[in-house]
């Protein structure tokens, strides 16, 4: 049964103050892209208030086509070299202290986008002294040692990379994807890497409770520390509608489920999004 009306744990305010309009002035100078803009995050109000946002490089345009996100789809332009020093004024102008990356799907570059990846954090840590990363990827479809082994000269950072969903509705959700390289990829990063990895999923698309509890057990069985857990919100007329508007209730099930499974970060609620309070230690 699809659902329409919002509940009441799922309505906020709108984005005002200060800090939100000097965030979003800053961002329109340096021409930068977010993903709290592109995919209609309803934290943005709240993380632009606070100085914060996740900046989406490598365009706004992706090559594939997941129906859960309003993201533009079709042929991307090349990267531009100018933005990682224009990532790195931003971390400057915000005075952030952690900062979450992640891009659009380049399955049109021989490295998936890892080389910008990499450059977008050199060029920031030079800027910032101290800051730390989180870098949210595409699956790098056919080139996941390649990419991980260019991103190893940036280190450290946390490596994300979202399964979003269970493995039933891929087909429905995420055609472009394919569950077992999102796996494959969360280990090589682990093998690989050895740095802190972390995966998001969304609930209210129609998934059963023992397809949730599978999702988190394969994660932990390729070594994955950290998960998000948030209610799938339908960011545009064209995306997928919702199923269910999950309680809060039960993303605290969930929260105390992935912990006993051995998750050493977790967080579990309806407005959480893969970088929701990325920054905290501990949830």
């Amino acid at each position: 049964m699809v659902q329409n009306r919002l509940p009441e744990w799922l309505r906020r305010p709108m984005p005002a103050g200060g800090q939100f309009y000097d965030t979003s002035k800053t961002l329109s100078e340096l021409k930068l892209e977010t993903i709290c803009t592109n995919a209609c995050c309803p934290n943005r109000g709240e993380c632009w208030k606070n100085g914060t946002a996740t900046v989406l490089i490598l365009g706004n345009i992706c090559t594939r086509n997941c129906r859960f996100c309003s993201v533009a789809k079709g042929k991307p332009l090349p990267p531009d070299p100018t933005e990682p020093a224009r990532v790195a004024q931003l971390a400057v102008k915000l005075n952030l202290k952690y900062l979450v990356i992640t891009c659009v799907d380049r399955d049109d570059l021989p490295d998936g986008g890892a080389a910008h990846f990499r450059d977008v954090i050199t060029e920031t840590r030079k800027a910032v002294e101290g800051i730390r990363f989180e870098i949210l990827t595409g699956d790098f479809r056919n080139t996941q040692e390649q990419a991980l082994a260019i991103l190893e000269t940036a280190l450290p950072f946390v490596f994300g990379h979202n399964i979003e969903t269970v493995p039933s509705l891929y087909s429905k959700a995420r055609p472009g994807g394919n569950y077992q390289l999102s796996l494959t990829l969360l280990k090589k990063a682990k093998d690989m890497l050895n740095c802190p990895t972390k995966s998001a999923m969304m609930l209210g698309l129609g998934e059963k409770d023992e397809e949730i509890e599978a999702v988190l057990s394969d994660l932990r069985a390729v070594n994955c520390d950290r998960v998000s857990i948030g209610q799938y919100l339908r960011p545009s007329k064209d995306s997928l509608e919702v199923v269910e508007y999950v309680h809060p209730d039960k993303f605290d099930f969930w929260a105390a489920r992935a912990k006993q499974l051995g998750f050493t970060w977790v967080m579990s609620s309806p407005f959480t999004r893969s970088s929701y309070h990325a920054e905290t230690e501990t949830a």
